[in-house]
């Protein structure tokens, strides 16, 4: 009986078994001399035999469980592969559309040109305007937004010349009254963007021109112009390219004092050529303006300009080194170019006493990567492309912040180049000719820096 219940029953069914010598008495066996061993093996059974056949019956049982879940399980998986192909069949007729909306309207921001932009970005976003829910009491209807956008960004200044200010201004921003008088103009004129051309200069592009020079210029600053014109922006052909220059100016206006210089002006733009002069008051804040109307004129007049260098009147340009740079560039290199003194992880001041200065109820958040004001070269395709993209961009008081904001929209990155110094350079090269050989800009310099440094570099004698 042993050796059957060795066979049925595995070791691990039950307790360990109770090994004792059975007691001595009248039904004791010997067998030899040894005492027999005994195992006792619990069971509920009035008999073990009986016991031993319910445990095969138990065991039959349970290896029928067991295929009979296998056998669902494998059921269960051939119905899910079925409808997983039936569903993919049907999805390409029957596209699944969520319940809820993927576009949504961000939180509007309490700062007043973030929230205008917004306003803006949805015009530019159907998808978002269309799924905007109108139980929401902020939100704003499409007339409303074509009106903020014919407001804000493609006001005309009309047949008279003149844009009015905008005084609703003194109740849209909460601490307007507190902000400098500076401040306070840009935000009365900050919907103007067109204004009458007083001096054009149509013959500049008459010709391809490899290289345009745009200068950011104030109206008396007649030696800086001149300077530059004897120097680094001399019109003509250049290392076998053709470079032309024009300066961009506003109009002196009398509340900022300045002497009655019309005169003069139209007799520099008759005698050079070179002249872009709008009837806006040129001032820091309106440097923004100064770009959007030139990026209108590039559009217009010199829309196929291959490159284009856009700087201030007061640095050295060695364009001899620019000239080389731009020949060894080539395809999407070329056509998406946009280099310069690249400034990232910046953001507003907050200190009034400063002309950059920008108030929390007007602006918040981080500066996208921008390159400094001092100069930067791009491409003419870059410049139609920041040309479509300002009209969709809300005028921001610092232009090359502007600028970089329309580059981010485009999906373009300014690229930094160490050739840039609108820092300057260390005061110790500063009279070596050769430390400007390797460089494309340098800034400051006064017109008699910039005149020496242009003989310096083109010194036949100059061994670097």
């Amino acid at each position: 009986m042993l050796a059957d219940m060795q066979s049925v029953m595995p070791s691990w069914f039950w307790p360990e078994p109770n090994y004792r010598y059975r007691p001595s008495g009248p039904n004791r066996r010997a067998s030899g001399s040894l005492m027999e061993l005994t195992i006792d093996v619990p069971c509920s059974c009035p008999s073990c035999g009986k016991c031993i056949l319910r445990m095969q019956s138990s065991r039959r049982k349970m290896k029928f469980l067991g295929l009979m879940m296998m056998l669902n399980f494998f059921i269960y998986f051939l119905v899910e592969i079925s409808r997983s192909y039936s569903q993919g069949k049907s999805d390409a007729a029957h596209p699944n559309i969520p319940h809820k909306h993927f576009w949504r309207k961000s939180k509007l921001s309490e700062a007043f040109w973030n929230r205008k932009q917004q306003h803006l970005d949805q015009i530019e976003n159907p998808q978002m305007l269309y799924h905007s829910d109108s139980s929401n009491s902020s939100n704003t209807s499409h007339l409303e937004l074509a009106q903020i956008s014919h407001k804000w960004n493609y006001n005309s200044t009309g047949t008279a010349g003149h844009c009015e200010p905008d005084l609703e201004m003194a109740t849209q921003i909460k601490d307007y009254n507190s902000l400098p008088q500076r401040f306070k103009d840009f935000l009365l004129y900050m919907r103007c963007r067109s204004y009458p051309m007083l001096t054009d200069a149509p013959g500049v592009c008459s010709e391809p021109t490899f290289l345009l020079f745009a200068v950011k210029s104030l109206a008396h600053h007649f030696d800086r112009r001149q300077a530059i014109r004897q120097s680094w922006g001399r019109a003509g052909v250049l290392g076998n390219h053709r470079v032309a220059a024009v300066f961009l100016l506003g109009n002196t206006a009398p509340i900022d004092h300045f002497p009655n210089i019309s005169a003069l002006v139209h007799h520099e733009a008759m005698l050079h050529g070179d002249l872009l002069q709008w009837d806006y008051r040129d001032t820091f804040f309106n440097l923004t303006l100064k770009e959007v109307l030139f990026l209108e004129w590039l559009g217009d007049r010199c829309p196929s300009a291959r490159y284009v260098f856009k700087g201030d009147d007061d640095v050295f340009v060695n364009t001899h080194h620019i000239l080389r740079y731009l020949d060894g560039l080539s395809g999407t290199k070329a056509r998406d170019l946009f280099v310069g003194d690249v400034i990232t992880k910046a953001g507003p001041h907050r200190d009034k006493k400063l002309k950059y200065y920008i108030p929390e109820s007007v602006f918040v958040g981080q500066y996208p990567p921008y390159a400094g004001g001092g100069g930067y070269l791009y491409s003419g395709d870059v410049g139609l492309r920041l040309r479509n993209m300002s009209h969709h961009v809300l005028l921001y008081p610092i232009d090359d912040v502007y600028t970089g904001m329309c580059l981010q929209r485009l999906g373009l990155v300014p690229e930094k180049h160490k050739g840039f110094r609108t820092f300057d350079i260390e005061e110790k090269y500063r009279e070596n000719a050769c430390a400007y050989q390797s460089l494309m800009l340098v800034h400051p310099r006064n017109p008699q820096d910039v005149i020496k440094i242009w003989s310096w570099i083109n010194d036949p004698k100059l061994n670097c």
